[in-house]
């Protein structure tokens, strides 16, 4: 099907070599500490590489961050920016203050790997904050992508040499030192196929040789060739004079009838001009009778426009006379409008007493009449007692 390029023969080596440390598994639990020591280290790695990114696009990754790991990553910043300020400061002041800078970078140094294992502990214990920084590695940049991958193909060696058996080593080297004597092997047929390469040059010189020989003949064949040419070229411009000759006497007979056709378009011209002349004569007294016109529905229209003007002025002065009116009727509309209101206000007012005054009236009414109701129940009920004795309706009178 086709022979594979070394880059691909390359990463599908790394790629088997990756799936076949994956499905083997280690034999001791020391070999299995190692291995997840390395995978860790390889995780912290992916997530530090990204920290710069981070720290600039604080603003998209707000929701997922949190307060602890922003004001972590903020912390840190500042620890960068110091360390960058630092290292950027000029050469005398670098020469001059030497050992109090070199204190400052060792105290930097400190707080910088401080903060970044506080970051990456904050970051680790997030799993949905992982997950969403492993679609950033585009961020990262080719330094820190080149060491990861060195990492990754030293973890990828240290697992295969953990995995790898005393019985796997020896033949793992037998197999180095077959490839030695087959490498020896190659290097003396190459130095033989050397040997054949120099004879085969020396063989070629001869043919070049031969060849030069070869061009000098034709480049004498040449010479005789380029004679031939300028001969032929002699006869060539000969016959071509001939041709320009014949050519010249029927150019001549062909300008004699052009000439000819010349004159007859001549005479058409002149009859077509004089047509031309009539009909021109015929549309310039069309043209003065429609001016004529024109300047008279101008006049009109003049006439017409100073009625419609003066009739204008008339009305705009009515109207404007009328504004004035009308802007008088409104002020004084606006005071009745003031009065009308104050005279509404009274006269609810008003209302408003005259129906408390009905309404007292029509209860001292109710009062009175259920009052005169009462004492004239009160006297029928005198009236009908029975009476007992003459002593006592005297009694009684005297006690009324």
């Amino acid at each position: 099907k086709g022979m594979a390029t070394p880059e691909e023969e390359t990463i599908t080596l790394d790629e088997r070599k990756t799936l076949d440390t994956c499905h083997l598994q280690p034999d001791s639990p020391e070999a299995e500490r190692i291995i997840t020591v390395l995978n860790e280290t390889i995780v912290k790695l992916e997530m530090s590489s990204l920290i710069p990114h981070i720290t600039e696009c604080l603003d998209r990754f707000a929701d997922v961050l949190g307060p602890e790991i922003t004001n972590s990553l903020m912390q840190h910043q500042k620890l960068s920016s110091k360390m960058e300020h630092l290292l950027a400061s000029p050469e005398e002041e670098a020469t001059v203050r030497a050992e109090e800078q070199q204190g400052c970078l060792c105290l930097l140094e400190e707080g910088l790997t401080r903060s970044v294992r506080d970051v990456l502990r904050l970051i680790l214990a997030n799993p949905s904050l992982c997950q969403a920084l492993r679609q950033e590695t585009w961020a990262r940049k080719s330094p820190a992508e080149g060491f990861i991958k060195a990492f990754g193909e030293f973890r990828n060696l240290m697992i295969e040499r953990l995995l790898t058996s005393p019985v796997e080593e020896e033949e793992k080297l037998q197999l180095l030192e077959n490839i030695s004597r087959q490498i020896k092997k190659n290097t003396e047929a190459i130095t033989a196929l050397q040997a054949e390469l120099a004879a085969a040059r020396q063989a070629g010189e001869e043919e070049i040789h031969k060849k030069d020989q070869v061009i000098k003949d034709l480049k004498t064949s040449m010479q005789d060739l380029a004679k031939d040419y300028k001969a032929g070229i002699q006869q060539i411009i000969q016959e071509g004079d001939k041709q320009r000759e014949n050519e010249l006497r029927f150019s001549q007979a062909k300008c004699a009838r052009l000439q000819e056709d010349i004159e007859q378009l001549r005479t058409q011209l002149n009859a077509l001009i004089l047509e031309h002349q009539a009909s021109e004569l015929d549309l310039k007294q069309r043209k003065r009778r429609v001016e004529t016109e024109i300047v008279n529905w101008i006049q009109k229209y003049s006439t017409d426009m100073g009625e419609k003007q003066a009739e204008y002025e008339e009305v705009s002065a009515a109207y404007s006379k009328e504004k004035a009116q009308l802007s008088l009727l409104l002020e004084k509309r606006l005071v009745l409008l003031q009065e009308y209101s104050q005279i509404e206000e009274q006269r609810r007012i008003r209302q408003k007493e005259e129906e408390e005054l009905n309404t007292k009236t029509l209860a001292a009414t109710c009062i009175q009449a259920f009052w005169r109701g009462y004492l004239v129940r009160s006297l029928f009920k005198l009236e009908k007692k029975p009476k007992k004795g003459k002593g006592k309706r005297k009694g009684k009178k005297a006690k009324k």
